[in-house]
């Protein structure tokens, strides 16, 4: 009757739904840090009101917001937006932004997960030409058509990379 303790099949559900819970509640904090920051604390300001009200909707606690709030009135914590770029499987342009106080961290990590499936990273804006910004998104201007392999591994990456700590947001030209 191996693999029948009920236990071990909650435990094993609970572990993964905490872990998710984990990743976006650090996404908002970290969020919720620079737009605090930006606001100088001021809670009524619209861009922390706004990221404040979507991590509610996540059901994120009430103390893990103010421990955000908190940190972006300490001294030396800075947070930045930085974009990394790199070409995938069929030629698909991937746009990789991450939010991090730490850079040299997010470097890392980025590299490792696309290291894992032998892509390297891009030279600064070498992939960024397939994009333009539009309401403050990034839209493709032109879409690259993969074959169903190609698909199925630029989808490993993509959770590859969104596993990742600091990675906000992957977005490709794929069709």
């Amino acid at each position: 009757m191996s693999g029948h303790n009920k236990w071990k099949q909650i435990k094993e559900r609970k572990g993964k739904t905490d872990s998710q819970k984990s990743k976006a509640f650090s996404r908002y904090a970290k969020l919720i840090t620079i737009e605090a920051k930006k606001a100088a604390g001021n809670r009524e300001a619209p861009g922390l009101k706004a990221v404040i009200e979507r991590a509610r909707k996540e059901n994120m606690p009430n103390d893990n917001i103010e421990r955000a709030i908190k940190k972006s009135k300490e001294a030396g914590t800075v947070m930045e937006n930085i974009t990394y770029e790199a070409y995938g499987p069929g030629g698909v342009a991937i746009i990789i932004e991450a939010l991090t106080d730490n850079r040299n961290k997010a470097a890392q990590e980025v590299k490792i997960a696309l290291g894992k499936h032998d892509i390297a990273l891009a030279s600064p804006g070498s992939a960024s030409w397939a994009f333009k910004k539009e309401n403050g998104q990034l839209v493709p201007n032109s879409t690259v058509e993969l074959s169903e392999e190609d698909l199925a591994l630029l989808e490993k990456i993509v959770d590859e990379l969104e596993n990742c700590d600091e990675v906000q947001d992957v977005i490709t030209n794929a069709e």
